[in-house]
């Protein structure tokens, strides 16, 4: 059996690991490089036990100063854009506890999936990505936020997920470079167990070994369309050709939505644009943290790769627009400079922007479509969670479409 993915970022080349795993052929095509898209420089998090979806019916209080404030993580700048008025009305719509807790299950579910992949996939192949298994805390600045964070932490708990509520004090006990900024700190909560990696080390681990082992590569030259016989697909088409397989796997983040469309299939996927910086900070370096941290209420996430420090946040919805604002950057920096007191140089905070492909309540689109080709799989809108949550979907993916081999 041949299939084609399309995407080469961390979604694309998990389920082009898993299919070759099942020993089936494949190609991957992607208009760039291994993960160029919205993997290469994320937040670095594995967020596998504290899953909480953006569309939460908190965010409702929240609105007005997301929305008017110059310095606030998110940004709406209204396009000519249907899909955009779609995805904003479906996700205020998703702004409920109900939706906020089934959500929350079945992504808590399939991060313990994508957990078991992730690390199934590491002990065979012992791709080199700084992995750190140092734990997280998620700090909060107000007690009404904190005891919203706890009341979520018991609702995850009745899943499986192991945290616990901590003090200022016992923040600065796990995470020392935490005692510049304890004092603004109203509580945390503390997880042992998540893990943090530099996703671009771990696209390229993949790329390498999957090469190594067959798997072909079609890079520089994006899909622009399908060409079609009857109820299936016969290939995706290309400035170079066409690729012709058996089967084809979407996995282009938020450009999926327009290829789709050329097959009759509406996806509820829009770009969350967000940034990083990445610093250097080596093992000496004090004000550095070892435990991975996210500050909640700026929506800033703190992970240790190695010896650099990634700081990404935001969420905009500006379109398809890859500009890297300075005032983007300088705040990332100067998230740095609040919580740790570490004042990164502008020359030294490397700046990164990608797309996150987001759907309205949180929850990626894996599987088969209803109406769409038979040989067709979408593997697409993990928002800010498709590094934890990508060998989840690559595996129910390539499960599915061996099935279908032998169906």
């Amino acid at each position: 059996m041949r299939v084609c993915v399309l995407g080469a970022g961390i979604v694309g080349l998990a389920t082009a690991y898993e299919l070759q795993q099942r020993g089936i052929d494949v190609t991957v095509l992607d208009q760039s490089r291994p993960g160029a898209g919205a993997s290469g420089g994320n937040g670095g998090q594995l967020s596998y036990s504290y899953v909480q979806p953006l569309a939460d019916s908190g965010i409702w209080a929240q609105l007005p100063s997301l929305l008017l404030s110059p310095r606030s993580p998110l940004k709406l700048r209204p396009q000519w854009d249907a899909q955009q008025w779609r995805w904003a009305v479906g996700f205020l719509r998703a702004c409920n506890g109900a939706t906020s807790r089934s959500t929350t299950a079945a992504l808590l579910e399939l991060a313990a999936r994508s957990r078991a992949g992730f690390e199934a996939m590491l002990a065979a192949e012992a791709i080199d990505c700084d992995l750190s298994r140092t734990g997280k805390l998620v700090i909060y600045r107000t007690p009404a936020a904190f005891a919203g964070a706890q009341r979520q932490m018991e609702l995850q708990r009745g899943w499986g997920s192991v945290q616990e509520a901590v003090s200022a004090q016992r923040c600065v006990e796990l995470e020392p470079a935490l005692d510049h900024y304890a004092g603004h700190i109203a509580g945390a909560i503390h997880t042992p167990s998540e893990c943090a990696a530099d996703c671009q080390k771990v696209c390229d681990g993949l790329h390498a070994l999957l090469a190594a082992r067959g798997v072909r590569f079609v890079f520089g030259t994006p899909a622009r369309g399908w060409a079609r016989s009857g109820g299936r697909i016969q290939a995706a088409r290309t400035a170079q050709g066409d690729v012709e397989a058996d089967a084809f796997v979407l996995a282009l983040g938020s450009g999926s939505p327009a290829l789709a469309r050329g097959l009759g299939l509406r996806l509820p996927v829009y770009p969350l644009k967000g940034y990083s910086i990445t610093i250097d900070a080596p093992p000496a370096s004090a004000w550095a943290p070892r435990v991975s941290v996210t500050h909640a209420a700026g929506k800033v996430v703190f992970a240790r790769l190695g010896d650099r420090l990634r700081v990404a946040g935001m969420a905009e919805l500006v379109g398809h627009d890859a500009r890297i604002p300075a005032e983007r950057i300088d705040s990332l920096r100067a998230s740095v400079k609040e919580v740790f007191g570490h004042a990164a140089a502008a020359d030294e905070a490397r700046p990164w922007t990608g797309m996150r492909p987001a759907t309205p309540t949180g929850l990626p689109i894996y599987g088969r479509r209803p109406g769409g080709p038979r040989n067709l799989w979408v593997n697409t809108g993990h928002g800010a969670l498709g590094f934890t949550l990508a060998f989840g979907t690559a595996g129910s993916v390539a499960t599915e479409i061996a099935s279908s081999a032998h169906g």
